[in-house]
């Protein structure tokens, strides 16, 4: 009797074990059920969450920053903390695509390269990041007497506010490196030699073309630009071409391009040059000025003479 009862008081644990040895009727283990996984994940991305938000209120990044490529990153108006905290693939484009690779391509010199950058940023009036590219371009060979006629230069080409919004920043980066007006070209000296028989062929086209619809223009395209500005010898004709052109793509000006390529071509720009000059336009101007320039240069360089 004895032996009987103990085996009845036995019984539970012993329907309890098979049903554990057959997987079924067996209540559910609270720190692994289903149940149990989910509140378990839902309490790592809160704890995540949590960390994100504490990091962001620290004023740190959560990733790691990439390796600098850019030059004299320290002299930016943002910094790269600055740009990554507000559009982080813009800072890694910035780091990895333009100055790690387009700014090294071989087409152009990193002179010429400034003097794009530069003539795209006037022409586009970009002023806030101009005291940036005039140190680079300082940096890069342009001489400050250069930087100087490029800005009187474009004055013409994009605008009188323009060329002053330069000056404002030309004038502090001028006065940190200690450049002073015997470094900047005179107000007027002595020019450079005329084509005659060029600069008559183009004066005859334009008031043929021009000449009753606005005398004043056309008088001022021969006096100023052709017989004047143009013969400056602060700046080479053919570095005059490349600020020239470079401002006309920048500002969408297509129409523009044809007189102004062929005569770049013709000043010592080689095909090469202006085709990797249009490359680095298309990071400063944008593809659509590009893309609308692209078919104009097409034309210029297969009418060409070989």
């Amino acid at each position: 009797m004895k032996r009987l009862t103990a085996t009845i008081m036995l019984l539970p644990q012993l329907l309890l074990g098979c049903a554990h040895a057959n997987g079924v009727g067996v209540a559910p283990d609270p720190r692994t059920s289903p149940a149990a996984s989910v509140q378990d994940a839902k309490s790592k991305v809160v704890e995540e969450q949590y960390k994100t938000k504490t990091t962001a209120q620290s004023g740190t990044l959560p990733t790691v920053a990439p390796q600098a490529k850019q030059p004299n990153i320290e002299g930016r108006r943002l910094s790269p903390d600055d740009v990554r905290r507000v559009a982080p693939a813009l800072e890694q484009y910035t780091q990895e695509r333009l100055y790690g690779e387009v700014w090294k391509r071989p087409g152009l010199t990193l002179r010429d390269r400034s003097i794009v950058t530069i003539a795209a940023l006037i022409a586009r009036n970009q002023a806030p990041a101009l005291p940036y590219y005039f140190n680079q371009a300082l940096d890069n060979g342009v001489k400050p007497s250069e930087l100087s006629e490029i800005i009187t230069h474009l004055a013409f080409y994009s605008g009188w506010a323009n060329a002053f919004a330069a000056v404002g920043a030309a004038k502090d980066v001028f006065a940190q490196r200690g450049i002073g007006p015997d470094q900047v070209p005179p107000a007027s000296g002595e020019l450079l030699p005329l084509d005659e028989a060029a600069e008559a062929r183009r004066a005859s086209q334009v008031e043929a073309n021009f000449g009753a619809v606005a005398p004043g223009v056309v008088q001022y395209t021969t006096d100023v630009l052709f017989r004047d500005l143009w013969l400056r010898p602060a700046l080479a004709p053919r570095d005059r071409s490349l600020v020239t052109v470079s401002a006309l793509i920048a500002s969408g000006q297509v129409a523009q391009i044809p007189y102004h390529l062929n005569r770049a071509i013709d000043n010592g720009l080689t095909r090469a040059q202006a085709s990797e000059m249009l490359t680095h336009l298309a990071f400063y101007a944008g593809w659509p000025n590009v893309f609308s320039a692209l078919p104009v240069a097409k034309d210029v360089f297969e009418k060409r003479p070989k």
